[in-house]
């Protein structure tokens, strides 16, 4: 409480300097000509901003401390986790095999983004549930990393509305991986 009053003290007191200076001037001025800004939080730039690391296959965090789901796509599980078991009872695979080609996912991503600065391309909705920043990434060259991906063939497909933009690129790219036995489907 008595940190309170004294920034309430303080900013009195500025004010009252301020308003004295302007007396002082013989200029008039009104609130209406004053324009205040607090910022909170730094603000990112996401047509420029560095990769610290690459949490797994698809998911980064970027150097602001904010991590990136990267959209349209699903890699393999590196870690045990209750999605693991459900890939694994879905697919008819051992939860190890599964946590190897998603080691494999991982390594293709971070060697492709990690310290390197990218550019982010948001859909319809920004964040999911988790929190994550949802994105199409950039690399400075043009690469579209998402796209890099499934196109080597270290991703699946994830289409969830109404993130859709790149889904028939997507679809196609996984398809021509698949059938050229790309990445994980050697």
């Amino acid at each position: 409480m008595r940190k309170i009053r004294i920034a309430g003290l303080a900013v009195f007191f500025l004010t009252l300097a301020v308003s004295l200076s302007f007396a002082a001037s013989g200029k008039n001025y009104s609130f209406s000509d004053w324009k205040i800004f607090f910022p909170f939080g730094k603000k990112s730039d996401y047509n420029n901003i560095l990769v610290t690391r690459a949490v797994d296959g698809d998911t980064l965090k970027l150097e602001n401390g904010e991590r990136v789901r990267l959209i349209g796509i699903d890699t393999p599980e590196m870690h045990d986790s209750s999605k693991l078991l459900r890939d694994s009872r879905r697919s008819h695979q051992d939860a190890e095999q599964i946590k190897k080609l998603g080691r494999r996912s991982y390594e293709f991503t971070r060697n492709l983004v990690q310290g390197r600065n990218v550019r982010l391309e948001f859909d319809v909705e920004r964040k999911d549930k988790y929190g994550r920043l949802l994105a199409y990434v950039y690399l400075p060259d043009g690469t579209f990393v998402n796209a890099e991906i499934v196109k080597q063939g270290f991703a699946s497909l994830m289409t969830i509305s109404p993130n859709v933009k790149y889904a028939d690129i997507f679809r196609q790219l996984y398809q021509e991986a698949r059938e050229n036995n790309r990445g994980l489907w050697k």
